[in-house]
């Protein structure tokens, strides 16, 4: 690609938009940016960028400026079939995300890691397994830290462990990683993707450029993810929490194997639950590939303390546990947290709807160590009727977000939790789970000031 002869728009400026136009403008590419979203701190970017060479693109010049571009680095947060991009293909020119600009240039050892939940945890923690082998990772990605930042970076001695969410792969497709890891795939997502179909041919799109000399670290235990074996040509590795795995990762009497080899005993993790050990089992599937040191692979590993606002306990006030799984944007990953828990919880459901069908997660409730759910958000109602059809009967209902804490502050007694665990995306009211998080954290340290409470962490 010959940057000072094309002419790139850049749509959607997040992290991965202002790290591309950048990256650009640096190589003396002519750069538009462009964002359907105006807030201060938007605009004062694109000011900035407009400092170092950019074309700000205005709703007066917004046609004119995708006649005279070339390509459309397209943010993850715009979908594919929006206006933008399909007057790009319209004119048949060239769409891609930052993730594919990244990949053209990248020359370290890529490590790609997808699925519908556990991708943060799973790739925070090979890092972690990286370093710990004395290995120069980074992680990257949709884990909040954009590859295109990396990519100059990193040398061919190095290890990019890159997160890819489905919204990247509908742009990506020249990434060819030494191993592919698919955690599991389960319904999300389907308000943009439409179908099940959708979603699993991207998370499978994942393996496609791969050959026989690379691998695909796959979950047994998910039939759908086990399946895509069939259509690679990489090497198959499986890990499994169900039984014994020739050639493969699994757990086996309470300890962490690869093809017979122990690992550690799970007790020795220092996060919890069965999701973390599928992540675990990942981790040394890939390690193992890699014939990092055994040893270190096991310490790095039990004592990794897990991810910013996936079943974070934040701290106790009046003998109640606040646990932060903001991160739980759909009803498999909300189900993972609420089976994680060892005391009697309150759960705090809602925000924006994803088109899921929510009967499932209620009947699973029915069986948890959920007591109650406080239903709130845009899609409170949809959440309401599920419970109902699912006979599940003890809940409230409220509009916003801080109402709902409250009413779980008042509900949960002495030896409970309450557990953000939305199954829901943040965007009814947040910019994403980050900050529905922080929010979170905020109101329980409220709590805690109220109360003149003891932290306990």
């Amino acid at each position: 690609m010959y940057f000072k002869n094309q002419k790139f728009m850049v749509a959607g400026m997040s992290k991965s938009g202002e790290g591309c136009a950048r990256f650009l403008l640096e190589r003396g590419a002519e750069v538009y940016v462009y964002d359907d979203v105006i807030s201060e701190n938007i605009t004062a970017l694109m000011e900035t960028l407009s400092v170092l060479g950019a074309h700000i693109v205005t709703a007066e010049n917004y046609a004119d400026s995708i006649y005279r571009c070339d390509i459309l680095i397209l943010s993850p947060g715009i979908p594919i079939d929006n206006a933008l991009p399909v007057a790009f293909r319209k004119q048949g020119k060239a769409i891609i995300g930052e993730e594919e600009l990244g990949a053209l240039y990248l020359r370290a050892t890529a490590i790609a890691v997808t699925g519908t939940n556990g991708k943060t945890t799973t790739v925070s923690m090979l890092n972690s397994v990286l370093e710990a082998a004395g290995k120069h990772s980074v992680a990257c990605g949709n884990i909040g830290n954009p590859l295109i930042n990396e990519v100059e970076k990193l040398g061919f001695d190095d290890y990019a462990v890159i997160e890819i969410s489905s919204f990247q792969l509908e742009t990506l497709s020249s990434l060819r990683p030494h191993i592919a890891v698919i955690t599991n795939v389960t319904e999300d997502h389907l308000n943009r993707h439409y179908n099940m179909e959708n979603y699993v041919f991207l998370k499978n799109k994942i393996l496609r450029n791969l050959r026989e000399s690379e691998y695909a670290v796959l979950n047994y235990d998910d039939e759908i993810v086990k399946g895509f074996a069939q259509t690679t040509k990489a090497k198959a590795v499986y890990f499994s929490m169900r039984g014994r795995i020739d050639g493969g990762a699994y757990y086996e009497n309470g300890s962490v194997y690869f093809n017979g080899e122990k690992y550690f005993d799970v007790d020795d993790m220092a996060i919890g639950g069965a999701h973390n050990v599928y992540n675990a089992l990942a981790c040394v599937a890939v390690a193992h590939i890699l014939g990092l040191d055994k040893v270190k692979v096991a310490e790095a590993v039990c004592s990794f303390k897990g991810v910013k606002h996936r079943i974070e306990i934040l701290r106790t006030v009046n003998g109640v546990t606040y646990v932060d799984d903001s991160k739980g944007t759909n009803v498999d990953a909300t189900v993972k947290a609420v089976g994680a828990m060892t005391q009697p919880t309150i759960v705090l459901l809602g925000g924006k709807d994803k088109g899921y069908d929510y009967i499932p997660l209620f009947t699973q409730l029915k069986e948890s160590k959920a007591v109650h759910a406080v239903m709130y958000g845009e899609n409170r109602f949809k959440l309401l009727n599920a419970a109902i059809k699912a006979g599940f009967v003890s809940f409230s209902l409220c509009a916003e977000f801080e109402t709902a804490v409250r009413l779980a502050q008042f509900i949960a007694k002495s030896g409970q939790t309450v557990l953000l665990s939305p199954a829901s995306s943040s965007f009814d009211s947040f910019s994403n789970y980050e900050e529905r998080g922080n929010a979170f954290a905020k109101l329980v340290e409220g709590i805690a000031e109220e109360t003149n409470e003891a932290v306990e962490e």
